[in-house]
Order: C-alpha cells, then structure tokens, then sequence
C-alpha cells in the first residue's frame, strides 16, 4: 500500500493518503427544512483521518434542484449551523472536507421542488425515479429550461458555493455525473437543444463552463473540483460518442487548472457486480486530457487502489460501501485488516442503525 498511503498535493492542499470518503446519498438531512442532522455530523466526523479528504453528498443548491426526500441541501441561512458543525467535526480530527453541490434536473418529483415541474435542457423520454416521503416514485414530467433562466441557476451554484465557504468548508465539488442537470447538458442523449447550450459537444458543454467559473469565482480554482461518470447510465443518460465527449470534457477543466477531476469507473447500476472485464477505462482517455490530480472510484478494494495509483492512471481513488461500515477504513487497508460488512437496505434512509453506529476496528475487536 505504498502508493495508496503516501501524500499528495490537491490544489491548495497536501493530503497524507489518497483514500477518499466519496459522496454518498444516504437520505439522513431529516429535520425540518432540510437542516443537516446530528447523526450526519457523528458520521462524518468518525470518518475522517489526519490529512485524508472527505467529499459531502450531493448538496442540492435549490428547492428545484432536489431530487431526493432527506437528501442534504443548503440554500437557506438556517442551515448554515448544522453544515459548520460537520466542518468542523472533521477538521477537529485533521481532515479536509468539500462540499459536492447538485442540481437533480428532471431526476426530481413537484413534492420535491415546491409544486413546480422539474427542469432540464431538453424534453426527453424519462423513466427515471425520484424519493419523496412515500419513498422511491416516478419523476414527474419534466419542461426545458428557458434559456434566460440558465443563468439564474448558474447564480445560485455560486451562492450555494459561498455557503459552503462561510460554513468552514475546504472547498467544493460540482457533480457532473450521474444524470443530473450538468450532465444533462453534457450528453447528447439528453441535450436536443439548438440554441448556444446545445448541438456540438463545445455548446453542450457551456453550463459546466460557467457553473466552474461560478465556483471558482468563490473559491479560486485550486479549491473546486468537478466529478464526471463517462459510462454512467443513472438517470437514463446516455452520448453518442462518449470518449469524445467526455475526452473534450477533461480539456475544458483542465484549462482551469481545478483541483482535480473525479471519474467514476463503469459499475453496474443497483448492485454489486462489476462490469464485465471492469477497468478504469475513462480514466485511461481522460487522463491524457487531464494534466491535475484525477480521484477514481468505483468498485475499488485496497489492492486494485494501489495498482491505479501505482499505474499512473489515478492519484487518489474514492471509495462508498465499504467506508459506511468502516469509519477507519484507512487504517483498515493499510494494515490490511477485515473489513466490516456493508448494510446495503441502510444505505437510503434511516436511522443512526447501520449508519453512524459502526465501530472502528481496535473498539470492535476489544467487543
């Protein structure tokens, strides 16, 4: 584990492993008006080590933009608190946290954004899902976005940015994958828009261009980072041509000079099982594009961590399942000691059960 547990340099700061807690939707933002409970600051604070990043789940910049009944959000002052006490839990055992802020798009529900139909770039066939308090439910239909509007949510990636800023936090992250709004605009198969926003993969990828100036313009660039799922079929998203797309993709952020791109490597959606023959195949044609730190993940143990980042492809590698049941999985995989099971029916929604409950290794073992 040589490689795994030796520092790295991500934009403004140096980190003393390259494990990474990754984002993780875990629907536990259940106090009225989306205030971060208690038991997300216990459970992040347990996971964070001495120079190790944690990534927070996708923080919804706006009513509109949510997806998911629990999930976090911070486009209120009154949940400015419950966000400085999870800095704040994590910085106190020596980590780095940033913020990951989304928009849903149309992977939403009018019980989710106020009433309203959830917004897209394009009007596409859509048999996607969102969460509401009767759990998981069709998405409603969905309309396309103005183009005079597009800025409007531009403004509040920027203000939700500042938020995060003046809660504590090291930096942000803009989810660009899994179906969401940005990637919406990315792909093709989601974007049949004629206007400046839509037709060649440049237009597609101008609302990622201004929504990375919009964080940079809070953050400066070494502070931002930005994560992509070139194979991603979440949210029903799909390219004609994703190497090109998403190789254009790794060109324009590296023009920024961002802290680093996170990928998510090809995972089949809603189980355990990797892709047939799974390799980190977007990363090895991103990385030519992409001269800043790359954070891979998906589906990755100890050992096929360090073989990526001992093969260059990857510098850091985020990991999700096993770091809900392992609060010290660093420590874990560097001296290769048992993992605790994962709880996969806690995974979305809950209580502190299988959440915030699980020992570190040194307190199970005493047990």
């Amino acid at each position: 584990m040589a490689h795994l547990f030796s520092p790295v340099t991500l934009g403004a700061y140096t980190l003393s492993h390259r494990v990474v807690l990754a984002p993780m939707t875990r629907l536990r933002t259940i106090q009225p008006g989306d205030i971060p409970s208690p038991m997300m600051a216990d459970f992040y604070g347990q996971r964070a080590s001495e120079g190790g990043l944690e990534i927070i789940e996708g923080v919804s910049i706006s009513i509109v933009g949510r997806s998911y009944y629990g999930a976090a959000s911070f486009f209120d002052d009154s949940q400015t608190a419950g966000w400085k006490t999870i800095a704040e839990a994590i910085h106190a055992k020596g980590g780095r946290v940033f913020m990951q802020l989304i928009h849903g798009g149309r992977q939403s529900h009018v019980e989710m954004t106020g009433g309203v139909a959830p917004v897209a770039p394009s009007v596409m066939p859509f048999e996607g899902v969102a969460v509401t308090k009767d759990g998981f439910v069709p998405a409603s239909p969905h309309r396309a976005l103005d183009i005079e509007e597009i800025p409007g949510i531009v403004e509040e990636f920027r203000v939700a940015a500042q938020r995060a800023k003046d809660a504590g936090f090291d930096g942000v992250e803009l989810h660009g994958a899994n179906g969401y709004l940005v990637d919406q605009f990315i792909q093709d198969g989601t974007n049949q828009r004629t206007d400046r926003y839509g037709g060649s993969v440049e237009n597609r990828v101008r609302f990622l261009r201004e929504t990375v100036e919009a964080l940079i313009s809070v953050w400066g660039a070494d502070r931002v980072g930005v994560r992509i799922s070139p194979s991603g079929e979440w949210g029903g998203i799909s390219d004609s041509d994703p190497e090109a797309t998403f190789t254009h993709v790794a060109k324009v952020l590296n023009e920024y000079g961002i802290a680093y791109l996170h990928v998510i490597e090809p995972r089949v959606k809603g189980d355990d099982t990797l892709h047939e023959g799974h390799a980190p195949v977007a990363v090895k044609y991103v990385r030519p594009s992409f001269k800043g730190p790359i954070i891979a993940a998906g589906g990755f143990d100890g050992d096929s961590a360090e073989a990526i980042i001992a093969s260059g492809d990857a510098d850091l590698v985020a990991f999700a399942r096993h770091f809900t049941s392992n609060p010290d999985l660093p420590y874990r995989l560097k001296h290769k000691l048992p993992l605790a099971p994962y709880v996969r029916a806690a995974f979305w929604g809950g209580t502190e059960k299988h959440y915030s409950d699980f020992p570190a290794y040194d307190t199970a073992k005493s047990a």
